[in-house]
């Protein structure tokens, strides 16, 4: 097995295991408690566990492991009900689990991202889609020199069923997966190494269909609309969380997803992108930031060198670029 092939196969293990520890915590919501983080975005018991498991499973296989995680144990060493339910959470799938292991396995997701080879995982992406029961991902990929070149993302709520509405959840759910260079692949979440579905971008002759983020916060909602508007789009955008847009557009159920500047002064994070953007790549998809540029992901743990997203079909690629420039946004 080829070294990319070996960590391929380790990194969909993890989001496989991941995926059944997340769907198991939202099925009893009622009782899964939040907290605020800093920058008041909420961190849940499935966040916790998730990034656990994810981290346990890749130094259990590949003992070297560096990553780069979203969250870190401060917040649940203070908070004694939330461990204890984070760590019933991740004995589905690691039995053996103990206090000090599972926090020590969240932290190895401490690195800086200056390693010349490191995982990055956003643990659930899409934390508000996943408390109303709606879409989220677990996206984990591996950077070196400064480039994606394995991407993993579990969606466990994502339908295989192009006509099922998004905030309809799916209770089997996918996981795409891709190699730089090696295509694009689909599997159902529950069998992370069954025989995978090769997406291509597909030709479509129709009106330009969107999407975009639920949360306003996320990205300018009026200047997508301003842009659909001025290319003939097929109506309002369609919205849901988190990275699973990428896998929307990889899969030709949308032809582009636009995530616009709210303000001047934001950075993407590395981690709610990197899985996303090679699987749509790999799709055929183009992904580059509003001003026409490749994601560089050698800037450390965010896109400093980038502003928003473009991720669309070639087809309408280029026409949503000029037209985001012609608008001044």
């Amino acid at each position: 097995m080829s070294g990319l092939n070996r960590l391929l196969s380790v990194g969909l293990t993890a989001v496989g295991d991941a995926c059944r520890v997340a769907r198991s915590v939202q099925a009893r919501l009622e009782t899964t408690r939040k907290i605020l983080k800093s920058d008041k975005s909420p961190v849940t018991v499935a966040d916790f566990a998730v990034q656990s498991i994810v981290a346990q499973r890749l130094v259990e296989s590949l003992p070297d492991t560096l990553l780069v995680g979203e969250e870190s144990s401060g917040l649940l060493r203070s908070d004694a009900e939330m461990l204890a339910a984070v760590i019933h959470a991740v004995r589905e799938v690691w039995p053996e689990a103990r206090e000090g292991a599972v926090l020590a396995a969240i932290d190895l997701g401490n690195h800086d991202a200056t390693a010349p080879a490191y995982w990055t995982v956003d643990p659930i992406d899409g934390t508000k889609g996943f408390l109303r029961r709606g879409q989220y991902a677990v996206s984990l990929a591996h950077i070196e020199a400064g480039e994606v070149v394995v991407g993993v993302m579990g969606c466990p709520n994502l339908s295989a069923d192009f006509d099922r509405p998004f905030d309809q959840p799916d209770p089997s759910g996918l996981i795409f997966s891709t190699i730089a260079g090696g295509g694009c692949f689909v599997r159902p979440a529950s069998a992370a190494h069954a025989p995978p579905q090769r997406l291509e971008a597909r030709a479509y002759q129709g009106a330009m269909r969107v999407c975009e983020s639920v949360e306003s916060g996320h990205s300018n909602q009026g200047d997508a609309a301003r842009v659909i508007a001025a290319l003939g789009g097929g109506g309002a955008a369609a919205r849901l969380d988190s990275q699973c847009k990428y896998g929307v557009v990889a899969r030709g159920q949308a032809d582009a997803y636009l995530r616009l500047p709210t303000r001047g002064d934001y950075v993407e994070n590395i981690w709610d992108h990197a899985a996303g953007m090679l699987i749509a790549v790999e799709a055929g998809v183009i992904v580059t930031d509003i001003d026409n540029k490749l994601l560089d992901f050698s800037q450390g743990m965010g896109l400093t060198a980038n502003r928003g997203i473009v991720c669309a079909a070639p087809r309408f690629h280029e026409q949503i670029v000029a037209e985001i420039r012609a608008l001044g946004i």
